[in-house]
């Protein structure tokens, strides 16, 4: 006997393989996936009726700083440097280990909510969230933020904390937590201390996650300190690979997107973040045509400001179109493989598609609504017309987060009490330091 069937469903596989089933089943055991078909002769523990709904994989989040959460709205509308010199960076330094995990559960449950089964963190106090994403059910990449300015002694203390992080959490939560380096950015970060991380984790068999080229500022400080741009800096090193998530990317070169697709460097693209804070318009559809694994971020929620992969898919698409004046550009199935498919790529996750044998990240889209009919086009529908509360169950690893809109693993008021109550002493502190 299997442990969950979701049957009647409208079956959106992103298997290119399998194609989609208008009415079909998914049977979960043991975590995974065991069959997808039209029908079933298998039994379960728990079925549910996914009529009036599409069932797919769930989302993939591949760029978040989840603690942010209580940032959000609080420094809105401001010119990058002020935004972060003024308001983010002066509430960062006051934040605590309880701040950053009333601002994870929230995030987690924001996602739970709104169909996403797995996030990239970068932050800080990442034992903490490490902790949080364990009870949440979510899956995650994590990485300790490591910021170095080039101060050597700073460096090795930072690549410390980063290392200690990554031989305790890789693996963690039956394999649903993975662990990063998290070196912030090439203008933040020596060239020595990058090559010190690049072999750190190399000997730990890590992933990296960093921030790339996310402003023309950064671009202008690295060819003005090394005489070349980030892309060129790194590549220099042997940076790159697929072990690398870059995230924004957006003031490339077409030499820089050579390097990049060449050495199949994920690359997470942050669409309305790079819209709010007016960084540029990242060349998606040219990176796209050269292979490059391209998926979707949030970014944190002080430039989003929510973690709404609906939102983040259908900007990505209209932002892409406008900028290459053309309305063919990145079509709502694409934009969906980036979401899901590409990001599981990226994170190193046996999912992103409904397919035997990967992981049971399913969520349920109730497609029952006004503002979802009539359905003529199952991706256009999600991409142009959906967003997050549409989500009715989100399930991963096997287990049922969120049924029927209640979720079921987070006290939902209690998160939400707490959060609000440490973003406005967060808030309060920072204040009676001005």
């Amino acid at each position: 006997m299997a442990d969950i069937i979701i049957k009647n469903g409208n079956v959106l596989t992103m298997d290119p393989e399998l194609g989609d089933l208008k009415n079909g089943v998914v049977v979960i055991d043991d975590g995974s996936i065991v069959e997808v078909a039209e029908s079933t002769e298998a039994t379960a523990d728990t079925v549910i009726d996914a009529r009036g709904g599409v069932v797919m994989p769930g989302f993939v989040n591949t760029h978040t700083h989840a603690g942010m959460t209580l940032f959000r709205g609080y420094a809105d509308d401001l010119p990058l440097a002020s935004w972060l010199q003024d308001h983010i960076w002066p509430a960062e330094a006051e934040l605590t280990a309880s701040d950053v995990v009333a601002g994870t559960n929230l995030a987690c449950l924001e996602m739970i909510k709104s169909g996403t089964v797995a996030f990239a963190d970068m932050y800080f106090f990442m034992e903490e969230v490490g902790k949080v994403v364990e009870s949440s059910g979510l899956r995650a990449a994590l990485s300790y933020g490591m910021i170095e300015l080039g101060d050597a002694e700073k460096g090795k203390n930072e690549l410390k904390k980063g290392k200690g992080f990554v031989n305790e959490w890789n693996g963690k939560a039956d394999g649903r937590i993975s662990a990063m380096y998290g070196p912030h950015a090439p203008n933040t970060c020596s060239k020595d201390f990058l090559i010190k991380v690049k072999e750190q984790a190399v000997a730990d068999n890590a992933k990296i996650h960093i921030h790339v080229l996310e402003t023309e500022a950064e671009l202008n400080q690295m060819k003005e300190q090394y005489g070349m741009c980030s892309v060129n800096m790194l590549d220099s090193i042997d940076f790159f690979g697929p072990d690398v998530l870059a995230a924004h990317c957006v003031w490339l070169s077409d030499g820089d997107m050579d390097i990049l697709a060449n050495n199949n460097v994920n690359i997470s693209h942050n669409p309305v973040s790079n819209m709010k804070l007016a960084s540029g318009v990242a060349p998606v559809t040219k990176l796209l045509d050269r292979d490059a694994n391209v998926c979707l971020g949030t970014d944190g929620c002080a430039s989003n400001n929510n973690l709404d992969m609906f939102d983040e898919m259908k900007t990505a698409t209209l932002l892409q179109k406008v900028d290459t004046m053309d309305p063919t550009a990145l079509p709502a199935r694409k934009v969906l493989e980036m979401a899901t498919i590409n990001g599981a790529k990226a994170l190193d996750i046996k999912g992103g598609m409904l397919r035997k044998g990967y992981n049971a990240d399913v969520i349920i889209v109730d497609m029952n609504r006004s503002h979802l009919t009539p359905l003529f086009d199952v991706p256009s529908q999600l991409v142009y017309s959906a967003g997050g509360s549409d989500v009715r169950t989100s399930i991963v690893n096997g287990k049922v987060l969120m049924d029927d809109h209640k979720v079921l693993c987070m006290d939902e008021q209690k998160i939400i009490d707490d959060a609000k109550e440490a973003a406005f002493d967060l808030v309060s502190r920072v204040d009676a330091k001005n």
